[in-house]
């Protein structure tokens, strides 16, 4: 071979040889750049879960000998406060609607918790009926009760009623805990510092009460419907707290923010989870998360002396004046307990 020709080969692998370094360079700066990418939007979504999971109870307080009620308590955040109060060692009684879901999360509890006992009961918060059964059967076989947590309630449903004829979102949220609460109030004030834990929610400060339509015999709003229901959580709480006051009972409203939970079953149609699934996990929180607040508000020593307060992510928050309206509060303590038969 000639030697231009050679000298040409050369310079040709030359170039080839330049082009691949170049060409793996620019691949090496590419594959730099999505890592770079994937890790700043991996650390951005962390942060951002981390925050939209809200605040976190720290109390290491332990509950040995203590009794507790948590209404709901086989699903989302009832269950997730029923294996808390579990492990810091109480009696927890799981009150219901359903022994079957019962009974399934006391056992995947129970895998989770080595602490605590577990006693699953029946209570259908629709029927005033079956609180009262509820409410007998307790006072019969327990001697106490330290905390009783009202968390169970409904969310977006199509108008229907409770067995006693009562729009269901203002029967099941408001009036099944309301005659619950007022059943077992001397056996709490009996419990040296009892505490009473109401689920409300943000969405109450959006709506007011309107005592001619509580039935909704007018016109029919699923919000509206479920929002009135919450003030009535927040009314209730505030009214309670003044008649119990001195009495060494201490009540307390939370709100949990949006939680992904068994509750929202009405809000979406059932194809369309698995496609907004992602979305939701990162927007709004978990279950345990969600649970963080009311339990909190069951064992923290930071809540003593705020009896009738409102709390959000582990802290204290301002009322709306929807929800601060003494005459409101004591009208609604009245026509509840007409409704309730107490």
């Amino acid at each position: 071979m000639p030697m231009s020709t050679k000298r040409a080969v050369g310079c040709a692998f030359g170039r080839l040889r330049e082009l691949g370094s170049a060409r793996m360079t620019v691949q090496l700066e590419d594959i730099a750049w999505w890592t770079l990418c994937v890790m700043v939007l991996t650390i951005a979504f962390i942060l951002w879960k981390r925050y939209a999971e809200g605040g976190v109870c720290y109390s290491k307080n332990r509950l040995e000998g203590k009794t507790v009620i948590v209404t709901g308590s086989n699903t989302g955040m009832g269950k997730e406060i029923a294996a808390d109060m579990a492990s810091r060692g109480a009696r927890v009684i799981m009150a219901c609607r359903s022994i079957e879901r019962g009974n399934r999360a006391a056992e995947d509890i129970r895998r989770r918790v080595q602490d605590g006992t577990l006693i699953v009961s029946q209570l259908d918060l629709g029927s005033l009926k079956s609180v009262r059964m509820f409410c007998k059967t307790f006072l019969a076989t327990e001697s106490q009760l330290d905390i009783l947590i009202n968390n169970a309630g409904v969310f977006f449903c199509p108008y229907m009623q409770t067995e006693d004829g009562y729009e269901y979102h203002f029967g099941v949220n408001h009036l099944g805990h309301f005659l619950l609460t007022n059943q077992l109030l001397l056996l709490l004030k009996k419990s040296p510092k009892s505490r009473v834990v109401n689920v409300s929610s943000f969405t109450y400060a959006f709506t007011s009460l309107d005592f001619d339509n509580l039935n909704y015999k007018h016109s029919y709003s699923r919000m509206q419907a479920y929002m009135r229901s919450k003030l009535a959580n927040v009314l209730f709480t505030k009214e309670l707290a003044r008649r119990a006051k001195d009495s060494g009972v201490d009540v307390y409203c939370v709100n949990p923010g949006g939680v992904h939970t068994d509750i929202t079953r009405y809000l979406l149609p059932q194809w369309s989870l698995p496609v907004l699934d992602p979305i939701i996990w990162l927007v709004i929180k978990s279950p345990r998360a969600g649970a963080q607040t009311a339990i909190y508000c069951a064992v923290s020593d930071e809540v003593k002396g705020l009896s009738g307060h409102y709390f959000s992510d582990c802290k204290e928050k301002a009322v709306g004046k929807e929800g601060m309206d003494e005459g409101i509060a004591k009208k609604l303590w009245e026509v509840s307990e007409k409704m309730t038969g107490l």
